[in-house]
């Protein structure tokens, strides 16, 4: 990681989860089983960085032997495996540098899914964990797709960046030679820098650009493994900063470099607080042996999860409908944007849980009498055949009856004016988990319509109606 730029780890926002039936706003094709990326031959080809390294004054920096070994190395690799393989080179201050650029040559080539990791190190040491554990990461997916059988519908392409700790120079030079028309085609870029940290965390990238479902579904990932996320204002941190500039929906994972793992974070992911999530970050011992390998296990098989599904991804049926998700930020993970209503009721409070990740919709729970609101305006096709609403709601009370109504939630539609409940749930309705909920929205068809939901509380004993993962979905 490029590390003058590194420095904005303490802006974390957490991650949550999106466990609708449906991934949401990716219009993945059929679910793909995910595969099980070896962590042992993944190792195996760190473990060849480090002899690279070791052979070569102790490190892989551009413009170095180490460097080009490397890159030999991956191209070799790549060859083998069916790829056809390009060296790029380039000029730095440092001296000539390798971008090695590999596509997988099926699949539709006017639609382009890509992922990259940057395979240079730094001079003061052989970068194993940065950013050997990301390109050995890419690599090993790389060559398990090849020999997987696999059909894809799209394109894939896979980068190993030159030049990073020099200012991300690799990737900017390959994004600023491709001609707009191929810049064009590429519909995703999938970035991973640095995933085997030895006192790891579980980071994703906040690029969520309108349309750009990835980060979503690598928290979906990661949460259906029982895995908790947060969120990092990554920027121009790494390699994906070119093709973000470029509007190119981008999505990543990372483990930590210098920052300090807080008690908070090493409670729920283990490891040792007040101490770095990488203490050998930039330094000699940057080694072999400077590696989590659970870390590494758990981040190889999202990257073969991003790949195996986006290599089906159909990118050419255009908006909804589709099995797309027209909720906008639907598990309230970028805060009130596209949502409306009463202040403070979409909240990442600890108080109540999430279904996933941290931020909800948490309405009443106040134990006085009030009203409380969210709502988002939605635009159904007319060509629907199907309209699904669903949502995961969690109901805990203070109320003692479990026969009278007392406090409610209901799920209406807003249709010019006109309001419809759909459904109303209560304090009588209490359950300690989450349970969903799924609701027939055909009749809006056609129309643009406010999905709103209205909490109601009595004067006294509160009741909280806490709401998250909402979908509307559409055949």
């Amino acid at each position: 990681m490029h590390k003058s730029l590194v420095s904005g780890l303490g802006a974390v926002l957490v991650a949550g989860a999106l466990l609708a039936p449906s991934i949401a706003r990716s219009n993945v094709a059929a679910a793909v089983e995910s595969p099980d990326i070896s962590v042992t031959n993944t190792k195996a080809h760190l473990d060849q960085l480090q002899s690279i390294a070791t052979s070569n004054g102790g490190n892989r920096y551009t413009g170095r032997a180490g460097y080009k070994a490397s890159a030999d190395y991956v191209k070799a690799k790549l060859d083998a495996a069916g790829y056809t393989t390009t060296l790029q080179s380039f000029s730095t201050s440092a001296g000539t540098s390798y971008n090695v650029i590999a596509e997988w040559p099926h699949g539709d080539a006017n639609h382009v899914v890509m992922a990259g990791s940057h395979l240079v190190s730094v001079s003061a040491g052989p970068g194993i964990n940065d950013n050997g554990s990301g390109s050995a990461g890419v690599l090993e997916t790389a060559l398990a797709y090849a020999a997987s059988g696999q059909t894809p519908r799209n394109r894939l392409r896979f980068g190993f960046w030159g030049a990073e700790e020099l200012g991300l120079l690799g990737s900017k030079y390959y994004v600023n030679n491709l001609p707009a028309a191929e810049r064009d085609k590429i519909e995703l870029y999938l970035n991973f820098d640095m995933i085997a940290s030895p006192n790891p965390g579980y980071f994703l990238y906040d690029d969520n650009p309108a349309g750009n479902g990835a980060r979503d579904d690598l928290v979906s990932y990661f949460t259906s493994k029982s895995i908790q996320t947060e969120f990092i204002d990554v920027q121009g941190r790494s390699d994906h900063a070119a093709f973000r500039s470029l509007g190119i929906p981008t999505a990543g994972t990372f483990s930590g470099a210098e920052e300090i793992k807080s008690s908070a974070q090493a409670a729920k992911w283990g490891g040792t607080a007040n101490q770095a999530f990488d203490p050998c970050y930039h330094r000699s011992c940057d080694t072999i042996g400077n590696l989590d390998l659970t870390s590494l296990d758990r981040q190889i098989d999202a990257i073969g999860h991003m790949i195996w599904n986006y290599a089906q991804k159909d990118y050419t049926s255009g908006p909804p409908p589709g099995g797309d998700n027209l909720i906008l930020n639907p598990g309230f993970e970028s805060g009130t944007a596209n949502w409306t209503g009463t202040t403070g009721v979409i909240t990442n409070s600890t108080s109540r849980p999430a279904h996933g990740g941290s931020y909800k919709a948490w309405l009443q729970g106040n134990g006085r009498s009030s009203t409380e609101n969210i709502g988002q305006s939605v635009a159904i096709p007319a060509a629907a055949t199907a309209a699904s609403l669903s949502l995961w709601i969690r109901i805990d009370t203070a109320e003692t009856t479990t026969s009278t109504v007392y406090d409610t939630v209901k799920v209406q539609i807003v249709d010019n004016g006109t309001t419809a409940t759909l459904a109303t749930y209560s304090n009588v309705d209490r359950t300690t988990s989450y349970v969903q909920k799924t609701l027939n929205v055909l009749a809006y068809k056609g129309k643009t319509v406010t999905v709103r939901f209205l909490g109601q509380e009595d004067s006294s004993l509160q009741t909280s109606f806490v709401i998250d993962d909402v979908a509307l979905t559409t055949s």
